[in-house]
């Protein structure tokens, strides 16, 4: 911008500066991050389902335990809801999720909080409509396949990691929920392959 474009008031700003010798203004300091806890979840309603509803709180590895809440939480489901229902539910999940994660990471002034574990939630949800009905050793082998490709992030998961890194607002939600929705397709392709052979 060239400074005959800029608006009259910091055009006059800069030629005072300029006159007295004074350095422009320094910008302001990044907001400091904010730590998630039980008074941080209870503020609002994106922070209880960006959270977990609690599950993102655990001191150790809260991606495995909010993981782990979205396994028990699918079987508990799964004894009221049809598979067509699950559906449904899980396809007004994936909104809720965006909205949870971008509101939650926006007030935790961090772009991609571990404590954050909503993506974790419904991209395993996705992982578990597809391969269930299974049994108790598929699942725990569904469960670990989508923590290692979550965690690690080989290939087109650390590409969808990197596309939004460090991006706010809905465009730094939705690189928190893709990275998720790739680990998750990445465990149901190795899972496809291995029930093929």
């Amino acid at each position: 911008m060239s400074l005959s474009d800029r608006p009259r008031e910091d055009v006059t700003d800069v030629a005072a500066r300029a006159r007295t010798g004074q350095a422009p203004p320094a910008a302001p300091p990044p907001a400091a991050a904010v730590r998630p806890g039980v008074r941080f979840m209870r503020a609002h309603p994106a922070h209880w389902i960006g959270l977990g509803f609690g599950s993102g709180l655990s001191p150790l590895a809260p991606g495995t335990v909010g993981t782990l809440w979205a396994w028990l939480a699918w079987v508990v489901l799964g004894l009221w809801l049809s598979p067509a229902q699950l559906g449904w539910l899980l396809a007004a999940s994936l909104p809720v999720a965006w909205w949870a994660c971008t509101v939650s990471a926006d007030h935790l002034n961090v772009a991609d909080p571990s404590a954050v574990v909503a993506d974790e939630i419904v991209a395993f949800w996705i992982v578990l409509w597809l391969v269930l009905p299974a049994g108790f050793w598929m699942q725990l082998a569904a469960f670990a396949l989508f923590r290692f490709f979550d965690a690690v992030k080989p290939g087109p998961v650390g590409w969808a990691d990197r596309l939004f890194h460090d991006a706010r607002g809905w465009r730094g939600g939705l690189g928190i929920v893709l990275d998720d929705l790739v680990a998750a397709a990445c465990a149901l392709l190795v899972i496809a392959l291995a029930r093929a052979l």
